[in-house]
Formats: structure tokens, C-alpha cells, sequence
């Protein structure tokens, strides 16, 4: 089986897919590997290295992909690389299959089998493969850092000959993987930390981090969703939601926003009015900028500053961190793809809960069902 690594061709993207580490596996999985040349120059690997795992170097990006069997990205492939690409083929990259139709629509033209790292199961048996977990713990690490390095106070409780320093506050929103490391983070730095989330079964995680969790009294399973993911809240929920985020961010020198909700727009958390009521000089991180941002002034990859403000929409966070990012992420996959694969070739078994829930194209069909649904609507 001809398994193909390209160089990621959008700008700014600096992971790759596999790891010379991960080449080895692969290989051991009876695949032949062949990687494009410069694929891991953003993330410090260079081709010799990918050669001594025992990959092959092509130089054409045209020649790669007409020839592969499997070929494993980042970013969803262009619709110019999807017509390079000869049908049957399968493609494991992340995609947002309801947001990135184009792509989803240029796969299924192809008859091309698409895997989103989005969507892989929440299960026991996929943690290994679980991407996004993997990403949004770099997300949340950078992300107070980020902010630590453009803020005008010191992060800890400093004692010194003038006096004594108060310790910067940090309000993290939303208390899933990228939430729980920021929490971590700002907190090894001194800072005092808050967090809100809709799902009250965090409070543990929260607390036991060292932070104060912060909710809005209502019923146990109010926000929560399939998979323990957050799910959309009553018009009631919201209203006391929004003064109590209000009432606390008003005070904080450093908010961070990693709200989402799988398939939808992130929800709105932080309205203008609510940023005119921020110190001047504090920071908002925005970690949902991607899917339209928490924030409602957030601009994707750009940083702006709204009376005294600044809001950060950085949108790849991880990206920010290359090697480890990538190390991370090519193991994901690495776990996913030699899962489908036996004895050299891959085998779909679209019995497959892992499989089939991973899929979401297949013989010339859309088989995610929430897809299909958006580009029928």
C-alpha cells in the first residue's frame, strides 16, 4: 500500500502529518511510506531524517498523490489536490465536514474515502487517535503564555522592597481540554484563576487544578451533550449566564475563551458591551476564533485592541509549537490508520463503530449523516 505524506500548502501551516517516529511505524505496519520533499522542514525534520526511518523522498507533489493508496494531511486537501488524487483512494486530515463543504463535496465527486480526525469516536478505545484533544492541549498551554507576554502586569503575587504585588486574575471559559491546560498553565505562573462552563460535572477538574469554578445554578445536564461535549442552552440559561460571566469579567486581567459546540457556530459568550466593561490593558484569547469566536468583536488571525482591549483571534494555536504539535498529531493518526490496516492493506469494516463514525465519504456517497443534512438544508 503506497501511503502518501505531502507538504501542507496552506500558508502559515507549519505541522505535518507523520513523524520520522511515526514513519517507522507505519512502515512496520507493512506500508510503503513516501513522503513529499521539505513535507517537515516547518517542523524542524528534515528529509534525511524521514529517509533514515526508512521513508522514500518524491519531489512532485503531482507524482505523490496520483500514486497513493492512502494519504494522510492536516488540512483537508484543496479541491486542486483532490483531482490529483486517483479515485478510491482514502484521506485521513482534520476537516470540519459541515463548515468545509467545498472540500467535502470535491471528495465525494472524486469517489475519494474521507477520515476527519474531527470526528473520531469519544471512546475508550479511540483515546490514541483523539486529535483534537491532542491539539487543544497545545492550544490551552500557548494561549496564557501568549498572553502572558503582552500583558502589563506580572502573572504571580510578587513580594518586593516597593510593596506587594498583586497576582494577575485569569478567567478561562469554557473547561474542556484547551480550558483545563490554560487553567494549568496561568496557574503555574502564579495567577489567580476562575473558569465557567455550562457543564457542571467539570467542577471537580476545575478545583482540583487550584481554581474557583464559577456557574449558573441550573439543572445537572443543562449544557451537557452526547459524549460529555457542551450542547446548546435554554434562552433562560444565557440571560444568567451572560451577567454572570459580566459580573466577573469586568475584573479580569486575562480572559480565555475555548467554547465549541461540535457542528455549530461557537456560541457567543463575551458581547461588545461586555468588552467595554473589561480594565483597559487586559486580554481576551480567543480559542474558538476558527468557528466564528466567543467573543463577539474576534477577528480570525488577527489581533485588534477595542478600548484598551486586545482580543487575539489566533486560530492555530497549535501550530505556534510545530514539533510537538506535529509529534502529537502524527501519532493520532498513526493510531487510526494502522487501526484500519491488516496485513499491508486497509480493511473498512464499516461495522466499524471507530470506522464508519470517523468516515465521511465513501464510494461517491456522503456518509456523515449531520453533512449530508447541512448540504441538503
Amino acid at each position: 500500500m503506497y501511503l502518501a505524506i505531502p507538504k501542507e500548502n496552506i500558508n502559515g501551516e507549519t505541522r505535518v502529518a507523520a513523524t520520522p517516529g511515526t514513519v517507522k511505524d507505519l512502515i512496520k505496519s507493512g506500508m510503503e511510506v513516501y513522503v513529499e520533499s521539505k513535507a517537515g522542514q516547518n517542523s524542524y525534520f528534515s528529509d534525511q531524517e524521514y529517509k533514515d526511518a526508512g521513508a522514500n523522498i518524491v519531489d512532485s507533489e503531482d507524482e505523490l498523490l496520483s500514486q497513493a493508496d492512502v494519504i494522510i494531511k492536516v488540512l483537508a486537501p484543496s479541491n486542486e489536490q483532490v483531482l490529483k488524487i486517483k479515485p478510491n483512494a482514502a484521506i485521513i486530515s482534520f476537516c470540519q465536514t459541515t463548515r468545509e463543504l467545498d472540500a467535502v463535496k470535491a471528495m465525494r465527486d472524486r469517489s475519494l474515502t474521507g477520515f476527519s480526525m474531527h470526528l473520531v469516536p469519544r471512546t475508550t478505545l479511540a483515546q490514541k487517535m483523539d486529535a483534537l484533544s491532542s491539539q487543544a492541549n497545545i492550544a490551552g498551554y500557548k494561549s496564557v503564555l501568549m498572553a502572558a507576554s503582552r500583558l502589563s502586569v506580572y502573572m504571580p503575587l510578587l513580594m518586593t522592597a516597593a510593596g506587594t504585588i498583586r497576582p494577575a486574575k485569569v478567567l478561562v471559559l469554557g473547561a474542556g481540554v484547551a480550558g483545563l491546560q490554560a487553567i494549568a498553565t496561568a496557574k503555574r505562573l502564579g495567577a489567580q484563576v476562575e473558569a465557567f462552563d455550562v457543564r457542571p460535572v467539570v467542577k471537580e477538574q476545575v478545583e482540583s487544578l487550584g481554581a474557583k469554578f464559577i456557574q449558573v445554578e441550573a439543572g445537572e445536564d443543562e449544557g451537557v451533550g452526547e459524549g460529555g461535549y457542551a450542547k446548546e442552552t435554554s434562552d433562560e440559561y444565557k440571560r444568567l449566564q451572560q451577567q454572570l460571566i459580566h459580573d466577573h469579567i469586568s475584573k479580569a486581567d486575562v480572559v480565555i475563551t475555548t467554547a465549541l459546540i461540535p457542528g455549530r457556530p461557537a456560541p457567543l459568550l463575551i458581547p461588545t458591551s461586555m468588552v467595554d466593561a473589561m480594565k483597559s490593558g487586559s486580554i481576551i484569547m480567543d480559542l474558538a476564533s476558527e468557528n466564528g469566536g466567543n467573543c463577539e468583536l474576534t477577528k480570525k488571525d488577527e489581533t485588534i485592541t477595542h478600548n484598551g482591549v486586545i482580543i487575539d483571534g489566533t486560530s492555530n494555536i497549535p501550530g505556534t509549537m510545530p514539533v510537538h504539535a506535529s509529534e502529537l498529531y502524527a501519532k493520532n493518526v498513526a493510531a487510526l490508520l494502522t487501526y484500519m490496516v491488516k496485513d499491508g492493506e486497509l480493511n473498512l469494516d464499516l461495522e466499524d463503530e471507530i470506522i464508519s463514525g470517523s468516515m465521511y465519504t465513501h464510494n461517491g456517497e456522503i456518509t456523515h449523516k449531520p453533512t449530508k443534512e447541512t448540504l441538503t438544508a
